[in-house]
C-alpha cells in the first residue's frame, strides 16, 4: 500500500516507492493510488481467468471420458458431497452449457483484462510524465 513514500518511474513501468508520499503532488498522489487501484482489480481478473479457465479444461476431460462411455453406461454425478445417478445425455448437455457459460465468462473476463492494463499503461504514462518532466532546453 502506498502510505509514506514518494515514487519514482523504473525503466519497465513500475512504480517504486520510498522516503514521503505527501511531499508529490495532490495529482500524482492520485494516480498513485489509481495506479494501485488498476493493478490489484487486474490480479483479481487475472485469478478468475485462471479459475474459469481449469474448469473448462475439466470439463473438457470429462466430456471426452463421456463420449467413450456407451449411452446406457452408469453415470454418477457429485453435488456437494453426495454423488446422484444420471444419464449420459443429461450429463454431457448440463456439461456442454456450463462450458459455453464459462467461455463467455472467459470471453468477458479477456476484455476487462485488455480494459485494464490499456489503463494501466495510460497512468504508467502519465506517472512517469509527472515524475520525470521534460526538461525546458536551455537557451
Amino acid at each position: 500500500m502506498l502510505i509514506n513514500g514518494s515514487a519514482n518511474c523504473s525503466a519497465d513501468g513500475r512504480i517504486k516507492v520510498s522516503d514521503d508520499i505527501s511531499q508529490l503532488p495532490p495529482q500524482v498522489q492520485e494516480r498513485l493510488l489509481r495506479l494501485q487501484q488498476l493493478q490489484q482489480t487486474l490480479q483479481s481478473i487475472l485469478g478468475q481467468k485462471q479459475q474459469v479457465d481449469i474448469e473448462v479444461t475439466e470439463i473438457d476431460q470429462a466430456l471426452n471420458e463421456l463420449q467413450k462411455l456407451a449411452d446406457d453406461a452408469v453415470i454418477y454425478k457429485a453435488t456437494g458431497s453426495l454423488l446422484f445417478r444420471s444419464e449420459k445425455g443429461k450429463v454431457t448437455t448440463e456439461l456442454t452449457e456450463r462450458k459455453e457459460l464459462l467461455n463467455t465468462r472467459a470471453s468477458i473476463l479477456g476484455k476487462q483484462e485488455e480494459r485494464l492494463r490499456n489503463q494501466l499503461k495510460d497512468v504508467q504514462t502519465k506517472l512517469q510524465q509527472d515524475l520525470n518532466p521534460v526538461s525546458p532546453p536551455s537557451s
